[in-house]
């Protein structure tokens, strides 16, 4: 347990914490259930097929690859369904408490504010998943939630809940932190399956 606490935390950073290290860390409780029941597919642009069509063979390249030729694209196309009412940061530096391991590059922060120089609240946030495993990113994608939960508290008090998300680019696991419950959706099952022939979405099976 040395690992959480005293001078190692202030050392630390959003990438380092396992999902049972936050979840010791930060009290959390974790629960399994469905999000977004209810949801209603929307058919994708003729811009995001050909823009992953395009890219098809770079995004399999690395982890970086695979944010700017799929993941990038497909945030862009929500920004357009959502009208631009939400921005979208990359790679942006997000200390909040460093004494707590809480500080970082965010590989993606989401608002619902124009696209001001500052990241500002409320936001959820996005962690590409390190070698490609959806699991391995879960404790950093929590430990980015808690920071975000608290400038939310601060800056945007009427946003009770914080949702953060874990991607390969296919897989795309969502969360949800309600106060110290961190709600994982049980069905991961939001796919982004695409080649030179199609661009479909597909539960897992």
């Amino acid at each position: 347990m040395e690992e959480l606490f005293g001078e190692t935390s202030r050392k630390m950073s959003y990438s380092a914490f396992s999902l049972e290290m936050a979840r010791k860390k930060f009290h959390l409780t974790l629960s399994l259930r469905p999000l977004f029941e209810g949801v209603v597919p929307i058919a994708p642009s003729d811009f995001l097929k050909t823009a992953l069509r395009r890219a098809s063979d770079l995004a399999i390249i690395s982890e970086k690859a695979r944010a700017e030729f799929i993941v990038a694209p497909l945030l862009l196309e929500a920004r357009e369904v959502l009208q631009n009412t939400i921005s979208i940061y990359s790679g942006v530096r997000f200390d909040v408490a460093p004494e707590e391991g809480l500080q970082g590059i965010c590989d993606f922060i989401i608002t619902r504010t124009p696209p001001f120089p500052t990241v500002q609240a409320p936001f959820m946030v996005m962690v590409e998943a390190k070698r490609n495993i959806v699991e391995e990113g879960l404790g950093q994608c929590a430990a980015e939630m808690i920071a975000a939960q608290r400038v939310n508290q601060e800056e945007s008090p009427e946003q009770q809940s914080v949702y953060g998300c874990v991607t390969t680019g296919e897989i795309w696991q969502f969360l949800q932190l309600n106060g110290q419950e961190l709600v994982i959706d049980l069905r991961q099952d939001i796919r982004c399956r695409q080649d030179s022939r199609k661009f479909s979405e597909q539960p897992a099976q």
